[in-house]
């Protein structure tokens, strides 16, 4: 029954068909494997720049945005905050903003930031987390005499500058972050991209 039937072509054709189905089922199987990896839509949101208009903020103000799920604060600072910076030098654990990777390259300067009016910093503690309260007022019973305003942190008792900087002996390490951040308009910021990245 097997006269005229050549085995060696039906090998290779059945080895042949097997393989194709099996690539065939491999890339099927592969593409939503793969696509998988992808961000889904409402992570790509959670990590998109986040635009704030700070219009009515008045001098001396905090206002609040969300940015890849972290606090970060947008402050006016008054004229006295800004004469107050280079007071504290001294007291200032790292004062010329030394640790590159807590803020971009423009924010090198004594108030970290592009306007020296405005401060846009990560509201969260270098020690372990924590989001440090906004205190603005100078003097109080509670901070001491030398306090001139800035953001003590609840948790743990670090305190950081009108500037985000740390002060010394506290067990936060680095100064606040500043985050990447450009003016779109006098009074509107996007946090997350700057003109380096755009």
């Amino acid at each position: 029954m097997t006269d005229g039937v050549d085995n060696s072509k039906r090998r290779f054709l059945t080895v042949a068909a097997t393989t194709a189905v099996a690539s065939v089922g491999a890339v099927g199987a592969a593409v939503p494997f793969i696509a998988s990896w992808n961000p889904s839509a409402r992570a790509k949101a959670a990590g998109a720049p986040v635009e704030a208009d700070f219009s009515k903020l008045q001098a001396g103000q905090m206002m609040r945005v969300e940015w890849r799920g972290k606090p970060v604060w947008i402050v006016r600072r008054t004229e006295q905050n800004l004469t107050d910076l280079a007071s504290l030098t001294d007291s200032l654990r790292d004062p010329a903003s030394a640790v590159a990777s807590q803020q971009p390259g423009y924010a090198v300067n004594e108030a970290r930031s592009i306007k020296p009016e405005i401060s846009v910093l990560v509201g969260i503690c270098t020690h372990l987390g924590c989001s440090p309260t906004y205190r603005p007022e100078l003097a109080p019973a509670d901070l001491g005499e030398k306090w001139r305003g800035g953001f003590f942190c609840p948790c743990h008792g670090s305190r950081f500058d009108m500037a985000g900087r740390v002060y010394k002996n506290v067990p936060a390490p680095t100064n606040l972050e500043v985050p990447p951040h450009m003016y779109l308009s006098e009074t509107r910021v996007i946090i997350g991209v700057d003109e380096g990245a755009a």
